[in-house]
């Protein structure tokens, strides 16, 4: 599918690769990482031909079809429909020659087409493109929007609709999850496993890399490093090799011990036995990838709050929304030092309004707000970065809120973030998305909150500055309530969940996997007839028994035997796959157990920890397996028995 050989890259004076070899097989689902700047994007516009190779060859297989997605979308007053249909470019090519032809009223021209456009399946293409925008999270409505309608964020998801639309065998997506929430993600997981073609895709999101790839291409030196398997799998070989050197070992020591601390803590504190097994095996995890984090350039903690109420913040009897349109009502919660929320629910479903109302703005429409005499909000949203001075430098932003604070200091804590020297001093007008969020964070860290309030605090961080985040909530001892579509970061730094759904705020009692399999439920009965068509339906059939003649009677019994027969073993399939992910549940619980001991990591016990290390990576895609199998046998199950209730 796609040979690189022997290639030299610069950009602007800098190599960026050189004499790369890199085999791409067909059928791959390849996760490009590395650190900013070291050519990812540059490596698409290669493909795409935008850029030319100092020296060497790139090789695609013959009529290769490509797909990118866009970075940017212009305004304009096209539908959002029309915008995603044209992706297909074939799509309108043949519609084009449709029109020409019945405008010349050429009947051998417009039966050719027609044949083409039957071919080309495009009387399902408008469902298509409307299923692509819903599982992105638009309304049905927003299909007949123009594009110029909808903001920065929500046009980028179109760019993506407009990619998966478009025929390919080679697809290449950057940061495709940048943009999306929790829901959106997840559903576009699934759609990239179900891709025939080949995908590269560019992502910062460990968990939807190790959903998703099959291999992983690492910038590392200026040369392309394949590995089979996914991020996790990397992460573990990649931290095998870093172990073995005596400063990186160190400093993984000191990792895990800051973990261990944080386990320690959450252990004392865990109220649910479900969540709590599934936090200590996410955490256990972290302790056995620290390693491969070692050389990265961030390190920095929320400092301790100077002083603390308890309670921080309650609400009662609350109702949140915008103008007269009420979101939220029956609003009754209590955030204590030491709360850990992650927030879940579905598109639009009001999470960022109640995020606003723990801050006491105007979404608050009823309900009493009581904050606790200390209470320090630290609030994070992408709209944030825009409030930022952008004439103003990293330093600067911190000097202004204590303008008494040593410059050294102040040099120190931004160090941190990874802003040094010069770059500290720097307006951060020419800085990227990844940098301003970097400076928000240090801002928010600055000035020591009691209460962090994060909405979608890892948009445009890349995976060191995401761990030393996860890092650092983990040993915040103030109240977290996040809203994030990087599972990983809310695995490891939340205790609890809540439930914004229905226009109610509840306690969630579930994990992430079971919020995954209670949307799935969710689309099914939005997807189903309404209850009221359904029972008319039935009641027709009924009403239409009584005059069904003896024959008639016997066709529709033998139709419903022949339903039953062919529903059985789906049915036998679906209990199968719910006792196999269960059994491999235990035995993946078992194999972590044994990660979880210290003389593993120990010298003598290296042979143990790698047999472990691969046991727990082939357990786990057998287990993301049988449920993805587990998902597309239980649809089948759904349509048989719909059809059966039907006969």
């Amino acid at each position: 599918m796609l040979t690189i050989t022997d290639l030299s890259l610069q950009r602007g004076g800098v190599w960026l690769l050189e004499n790369v070899n890199l085999t791409v097989q067909p059928g791959q689902r390849v996760a490009i990482v590395g650190a900013n700047g070291a050519g990812k994007s540059s490596l698409f516009q290669l493909l795409l031909g935008g850029l030319a190779p100092e020296q060497g060859l790139v090789s695609l297989s013959g009529g290769c079809r490509i797909a990118h997605m866009a970075q940017e979308v212009e305004a304009s007053a096209r539908s959002a429909r029309d915008f995603v249909l044209d992706g297909d470019a074939e799509l309108r090519r043949l519609e084009q020659a449709l029109a020409e032809a019945e405008q010349g009223n050429d009947d051998h021209a417009m039966a050719r087409v027609h044949g083409e456009l039957d071919l080309h399946e495009a009387w399902s293409a408008p469902r298509r493109a409307e299923a692509l925008l819903r599982g992105l999270g638009f309304a049905d409505s927003d299909a007949d929007r123009p594009v110029s309608a909808f903001s920065g964020g929500w046009r980028i998801r179109l760019n993506l609709a407009q990619a998966l639309m478009r025929p390919s065998d080679l697809l290449l997506l950057d940061e495709p999850t940048n943009h999306l929430d929790l829901d959106a993600c997840l559903w576009l997981e699934n759609w990239l496993r179900k891709y025939p073609g080949t995908l590269l895709f560019i992502s910062h999101d460990r968990d939807f890399m190790d959903r998703v790839a099959t291999h992983l291409v690492h910038f590392d030196q200026k040369q392309l490093v394949l590995y089979t398997g996914n991020y996790s799998a990397f992460e573990h070989q990649r931290a095998e090799r870093l172990s073995q050197q005596q400063a990186g070992y160190e400093r993984q020591q000191a990792r895990i011990a800051e973990i261990q601390r944080f386990i320690d803590r959450f252990k004392a504190k865990a109220t649910k036995a479900r969540q709590a097994q599934s936090r200590v095996k996410a955490l256990e995890r972290m302790e056995r990838i620290a390693p491969a984090h070692v050389d990265s350039p961030f390190s920095f903690e929320f400092p301790v709050a100077d002083k603390v109420s308890n309670p921080l913040l309650s609400i009662r009897h609350g109702a949140a929304g915008h103008g007269e349109q009420t979101i939220l009502k029956g609003i009754n919660v209590t955030l204590l030092p030491g709360s850990r929320i992650g927030l879940l629910g579905p598109n639009g479903a009001g999470k960022s309004t109640f995020m606003d109302a723990l801050r006491g703005t105007g979404t608050l429409l009823a309900g009493e707000r009581t904050c606790g005499e200390h209470l320090a909000i630290g609030y994070f949203a992408q709209h944030q970065l825009e409030s930022l001075d952008l004439d103003a430098s990293p330093f600067l932003h911190l000097q202004r809120l204590v303008p008494n604070a040593p410059e050294q200091r102040v040099r120190d804590f931004l160090g941190g973030f990874d802003f040094h020297g010069n770059e500290a001093l720097a307006p951060i007008r020419s800085f990227s998305g990844g940098e301003k969020a970097r400076v928000a964070l240090a801002i928010i860290a600055w000035q020591k909150p009691n209460l962090l309030l994060l909405d979608e605090p890892t948009n445009h961080l890349d995976l060191e500055m995401r761990q030393a985040l996860t890092m650092a909530l983990q040993n915040f001892d103030g109240a977290i309530v996040v809203v994030s579509h990087d599972r990983h970061l809310l695995r490891n730094t939340v205790d609890e969940f809540w439930l914004v759904s229905d226009g109610r705020v509840a306690e969630y009692e579930g994990d992430l996997e079971d919020y995954e399999r209670w949307l799935a439920e969710r689309r099914k009965d939005e997807e189903a007839p309404p209850k009221r068509q359904v029972e008319e339906v039935a009641s027709l059939a009924a009403a239409g028994t009584a005059t069904l003649s003896a024959d008639e009677r016997k066709a529709r019994k033998r139709l419903e035997a022949e339903l039953r027969q062919k529903l059985s073993p789906w049915r036998k399939k679906q209990s199968a796959l719910e006792a196999r992910m269960d059994s491999l549940q235990q035995q993946l619980s078992g194999i972590e157990q044994g990660l979880a001991d210290p003389a593993v990591y120990e010298d003598g016990g290296k042979e143990r920890l790698r047999t472990l290390l691969a046991e727990q990576t082939a357990c786990k895609r057998e287990l993301d397996s049988a449920e993805a199998e587990w998902l597309e046998v239980s649809e089948t199950v759904e349509t048989l028995e719909e059809e059966l209730s039907a006969v």
